[in-house]
């Protein structure tokens, strides 16, 4: 089973993907699928996170990044982290992942697009095509603070 098989998994280019929930398995084949780094928004107390990710990635000498994000209260102090995670990767093959990927869209989406990376209507469409942030709140609000700050 490879990364392709996880949940709402999408291809961002060929060097960049994302996903929700991810096993053992997929994660244990990540080398052979030739990724460089991982990195993981989803917080270690949920009760989906995999045992051990850190060390599976890790022993097949990728790099993995943890930054545990909370569903509930997004922060601008993640969202710095992520973004200095994939800017200190570019170049590299990244897999990215969380629960259901609407961290990691809205994230992937928020850091496109302060790099120049997408326009506004493309980093709508990579976080619209996995889920609606409308219907959390937290996170409207949180996307809507993260673009303004990005807009002259």
């Amino acid at each position: 089973m490879t990364i392709e098989n996880s949940y709402n998994f999408r291809r961002i280019s060929e060097r960049l993907t994302t996903s929700g929930l991810v096993s053992v398995g997929q994660l244990s084949g990540l080398h052979n699928e030739g990724y460089d780094a991982v990195i993981n928004l989803l917080p270690d107390s949920n009760e989906r996170a995999v045992t051990d990710e850190a060390r599976i990635v890790r022993d097949q000498g990728l790099d993995y990044v943890y930054i545990p994000v909370d569903f509930e209260a997004p922060t601008h102090a993640d969202l710095e982290a992520f973004t200095q995670a994939m800017t200190a990767r570019v170049g590299q093959k990244i897999h990215i992942h969380c629960a259901a990927n609407y961290r990691v869209s809205a994230f992937y989406s928020l850091h496109a697009l302060q790099n120049g990376l997408c326009t506004e209507n493309e980093a709508s469409a990579l976080v619209h095509e996995v889920w609606e942030p409308a219907d959390h709140p937290v996170w409207m609000a949180f996307i809507t603070d993260e673009r303004t700050r990005t807009t002259p």
